[in-house]
């Protein structure tokens, strides 16, 4: 007999959300790359901090799901871009793909209360917590845009406010 207490629905649901970290983690690599290739360092070292986070993120889920008698399953990542148009344009693909994840957790959380699967939904908390944040760091990041402008000296401004989001300026910087 197994002995589990997540149902298979709700493992379900945890591998699609590994899938969506682990391709989170690969998307902000991409965005790392692009920014260091077009002379955006401090973007670039913000991005490379942000792929690791997902992949962290990633992990934890995964184990989360041994853990609980579930089979955390490793996922294939596809159809990662690797060119954008501006820094601007991939500043607003990130808040884009930060607002996906959010909905997704939302989804599973909506989910895991359907079927009172309360320790999924404790552990979840956290990544709702780390969601509220990501979306502001994200949302910051585009106001730099309407601030300063989109070209010249602005750019080099809104690389190194970026940066400084990388080295605990962030809006999670209290974590």
């Amino acid at each position: 007999m197994e002995y589990r207490s997540l149902s298979k629905n709700t493992e379900d649901l945890l591998n699609a959300q590994v899938a969506m970290e682990a391709k989170a983690s690969f998307i902000y690599l991409g965005m790392a790359s692009w920014c260091e290739r077009n002379g955006f360092e401090h973007s670039a070292q913000f991005f490379y901090e942000q792929s690791d986070e997902e992949r962290q993120h990633m992990l934890k889920i995964f184990t989360y799901i041994n853990e609980v008698g579930g089979n955390a399953v490793s996922p294939t990542v596809q159809d990662v871009p690797q060119s954008y148009d501006s820094l601007k344009s991939l500043c607003q693909a990130f808040l884009g793909h930060e607002v996906e994840v959010t909905q997704s957790i939302n989804k599973l959380m909506s989910h895991c209360y359907q079927e009172s699967d309360f320790i999924t939904i404790n552990f979840l908390q956290w990544f709702v917590t780390e969601q509220r944040e990501e979306e502001m760091t994200a949302r910051r990041i585009l106001d730099f845009f309407e601030v300063a402008g989109n070209d010249g000296v602005a750019l080099y401004m809104i690389d190194k406010s970026i940066g400084d989001l990388a080295n605990g300026g962030g809006a999670d910087s209290g974590n």
